[in-house]
């Protein structure tokens, strides 16, 4: 059995006032899915690739190279394999760019195994964004307050998304509606998931902001006669919406 690999070092403008508007079973069987795998082995494809001590550390066991090859002795779930190296348990992460699995008798499985990982980021991103939202919805009533900070006492547009976003899913944001418009990445309307921020303008200058919610809602301190509120996203024309979670 070649290996081939490198020992590593260890990694350890505020708002506008609107006056209007377990067990593990060992199987041998091209199917993948999460439990011991039977004489697969690991091929790395990439240049190099950083295997891990654990899936949910930072610390490196060793840097494997391209061309080097290792037994596969589990696939762990979400995405990720323990592997033999040189008698100590690493852990890498699936990738059709990076690595290749491949079982006894020719099946690669490196798709599938990949594709488990990117349904677990997809469902974590999913409760992530919905607990930001259920965090967003309970000041609904709260008041508006022209340069307030928090819902608690008062706030406005850019300081409730601000306050929300960084306490409901611990995102840091700029203070100002226009300045948060130039966070993160722009998507579409058809792209638009709960958490993201809508913007809204006057003048062609960007001064409100809104959280979308689902369901074409946005949550956002609006006026001081409504306070926080729910609105439909499209209450106001939109100009710009950004995903600021960065998922």
């Amino acid at each position: 059995m070649n290996f081939k690999f490198v020992r590593a070092i260890g990694l350890t403008a505020f708002c506008g006032v609107m006056a209007a508007a377990q067990p593990v079973t060992a199987f041998a069987s091209p199917e993948p899915g999460t439990g011991l795998l039977m004489n697969y082995q690991a091929t790395i494809l990439a240049d190099s690739v950083l295997v891990k001590t654990a899936v949910d550390g930072e610390e490196v066991l060793t840097e494997a190279l391209q061309g080097a090859t290792f037994p596969v002795e589990e696939n762990v779930g979400d995405g990720w394999v323990r592997l033999d190296v040189g008698g100590e348990d690493g852990y890498v992460a699936a990738d059709t760019e990076s690595i290749s699995i491949v079982g006894p008798n020719g099946e690669d499985i490196t798709t599938e195994v990949q594709a488990e990982g990117e349904a677990a980021d997809q469902a974590a991103s999913n409760e992530l964004r919905q607990n930001l939202v259920n965090y967003a919805l309970q000041f609904v009533g709260g008041s508006y307050r022209y340069g307030g900070s928090d819902p608690h006492t008062g706030v406005d547009c850019s300081g409730f998304t601000r306050y929300v976003l960084q306490n409901g899913a611990g995102v840091s944001v700029a203070r100002s509606s226009r300045s948060q418009a130039g966070q993160g990445q722009q998507v579409s309307a058809e792209q638009m998931r709960p958490g993201d921020l809508v913007f809204y303008s006057s003048g062609g200058s960007i001064n409100h902001v809104a959280m979308y919610i689902g369901n074409g809602q946005v949550v956002h301190a609006s006026t001081y006669e409504t306070g926080i509120k729910t609105s439909p996203w499209n209450y106001r024309a939109p100009v710009k919406i950004m995903n600021v979670i960065g998922d």
